[in-house]
This record gives C-alpha cells, sequence and structure tokens, in this order.
C-alpha cells in the first residue's frame, strides 16, 4: 500500500555529514545533562512508600492528586490499582518524616477530604530494591543491544549490525536527555518504553537495509550512494503510513491516558520520532561510511564485457 509514489530518488545521503553532525551534537548534549543534572528517578527506583486505598465507589483520581499537592506531596504517584475503586499511592522518600509519619500524614488528608477513605496497607519500598531494578534496566538495555547486533549481523553483515546499535544508541541517550534536561520522573514504565522505541527503531533500520540489499542486486550499476537514497525513497511511503498510526495512538496515550501513562507515552513520543531520523540519517550514512558494498553482502560484481563486436 502507498499513500505516495516519490519518482525520483531524494538525495538523503548528501545531507549525511550534516545529519551526523546535528546528531553527534545532540547526542553530545544529552550526556552533558545526564552527567550533571542527571535522571529523576522515581519510587520505583529511590525507593519509598506503598498505600493501598480503596472506596466503596469509584475513586476520584485527579481529587487524590490535589489533596496530595495540599500536604507538599507532589512528586507522589497516584494510580488505579486492581479496579477503580483501588487506588495506588507511592510516596517518595521524606528526610524530615519517618515512613509511620508520612502514612499518618497520607491518611489523615485523604479520609479529611473523603470520608469513605480506608487504607488497606502500607509497605516500605527500600533503596536496595531501586538499586537492584536500576541494575537490571541496565543489563536489559545491553542485552537487546548484543541481541540486535547479533540478528543484524547474521541476517545481513556486521557494518549494518554497528551501524543500527549507534543509531539505537542515539535514540536512549536523546530520550533519557530530555528526561535529565525536563527532570521528568524516570520510573519503570519509562525504562519500558525505552525498550520497546529499540525494537520499534531496530525495525525500521531492518526494514531500510533490507531494501538496500535487494537494491544491490538490482542496480549492479549503481554506486553505493544510489543505491541507499533509491532504498530509502521506496521505503518513504511505508515509513509515513506506519509511523503515523503509531504515532497517532501514542499521542492519545500521551494527552488522554492520564498521569499514569503520562510519562510513558512522552518517551514513546520522543523515541519514534528520533527513531524515523535514526534510521534513515543516522543509520544509512554509518553503513555507507563503514564501507558496506555488493562484495561485503555476498552479491556479485558486474562483470565487464570483455567480448569483441565482430563486424561480417
Amino acid at each position: 500500500m502507498e499513500l505516495f509514489r516519490i519518482k525520483k530518488d531524494i538525495p538523503f545521503m548528501s545531507y549525511g555529514r550534516l545529519t551526523t553532525t546535528i546528531s553527534l551534537i545532540t547526542f553530545i548534549i544529552s550526556i552533558v545533562f545526564l552527567s550533571f543534572k542527571g535522571l529523576n528517578l522515581g519510587v520505583d527506583f529511590t525507593g519509598g512508600t506503598l498505600m493501598e486505598v480503596s472506596y466503596s465507589h469509584p475513586a476520584d483520581i485527579d481529587k487524590i492528586r490535589q489533596v496530595m499537592d495540599k500536604i507538599d506531596l507532589k512528586d507522589t504517584t497516584v494510580q488505579n490499582f486492581g479496579t477503580s475503586k483501588d487506588v495506588l499511592i507511592r510516596l517518595p522518600i521524606r528526610q524530615d518524616l519517618s515512613i509511620a509519619q508520612l502514612s499518618e500524614k497520607v491518611s489523615a488528608a485523604l479520609i479529611e477530604s473523603d470520608k469513605d477513605t480506608k487504607i488497606q496497607r502500607v509497605e516500605s519500598v527500600g533503596s536496595q530494591v531501586g538499586e537492584e531494578l536500576y541494575a537490571n534496566g541496565a543489563l536489559a538495555l545491553l542485552l537487546v543491544c548484543f541481541g540486535i547486533i547479533a540478528y543484524l549481523a547474521l541476517r545481513f553483515e556486521w557494518r549494518f549490525a554497528v551501524a543500527a546499535v549507534i543509531a539505537n544508541m542515539h535514540d536512549v541517550i536523546i530520550i533519557l536527555g530530555f528526561f535529565a534536561f525536563f527532570q521528568w520522573e524516570f520510573n519503570l514504565t519509562v525504562l519500558a518504553a525505552i525498550l520497546a522505541v529499540l525494537g520499534y527503531s531496530v525495525n525500521e533500520s531492518v526494514v531500510v537495509f533490507d531494501r538496500v540489499r535487494e537494491n544491490f542486486k538490482k542496480m549492479r550499476k549503481a554506486n553505493v550512494v544510489e543505491v541507499i537514497d533509491n532504498a530509502i525513497t521506496r521505503t518513504m511511503s511505508r515509513t509515513v503510513i506506519t509511523h503515523l498510526m503509531t504515532q497517532t495512538m501514542v499521542c492519545s496515550m500521551l494527552f488522554f491516558g492520564g498521569e499514569t501513562l503520562h510519562n510513558f507515552a512522552l518517551a514513546l513520543t520522543i523515541g519514534i520520532l528520533f527513531g524515523i531520523y535514526s534510521s534513515v540519517l543516522v543509520a544509512c550514512p554509518v553503513a555507507m561510511w563503514l564501507g558496506v558494498s555488493q562484495r561485503n553482502l555476498g552479491q556479485d560484481q558486474p562483470k565487464e564485457d570483455t567480448s569483441q563486436e565482430i563486424n561480417p
């Protein structure tokens, strides 16, 4: 299915140096923000207090958040838990309050706002658990990268594998840079979004790389730049349809999904936008500069015609 057909190939690779320079600058700026400002880690990573609250009627999540704001607990996460009548509240660590004092303060404020409030349980999440989640999350990212390298190296060639991983790391670091700069809360849902972006981005790279491999068979007299430009241009319609539909769904979660899904959808939105960019204007130039060619992909080189024409 094609929404449009581009008859003339767009010279994407002629802008390769410019786009790669922009990506490198953005990458470095993200590293700077991560180094100096750091991530605003949520309760999942830093530890804190979990409170389960129930009501005899559907809980008003926005009202509960307003109550938390009034008692100076703006970093609190409030979400439905199981049913619409059950609510899970994640409270950050407060140095000036013990767990008992903090839970009593929250309980009193909730009961004052709604007499039907019932506190089901209060649990403490230690920082040790947060450290384990942080380490396991980093390990998951590392394993995903190794899996991508192995898959692309077997299906295509190591140059494509390296290019795809560089593009994927570009997306991940930029997402983290946004969260560090704006100090948005980084929790397990954001980590899940980053892992989803890795798979999403590499899928786009595979589509383009597969067309590059096919073009090397068909366009035997064309050079590498022409082959890659044609591959990107021929997949443009598919790229527009796929990403437009995906971005529409993600934007619906971003604007209408509530606070629980907000950071998850925000990370996906940034990742999808930069994933399109990196798959085309980062991965392909890197693969070209690494020396991808027909010979490297195992394709036969075009043979020169050495036969002489015999005139009668």
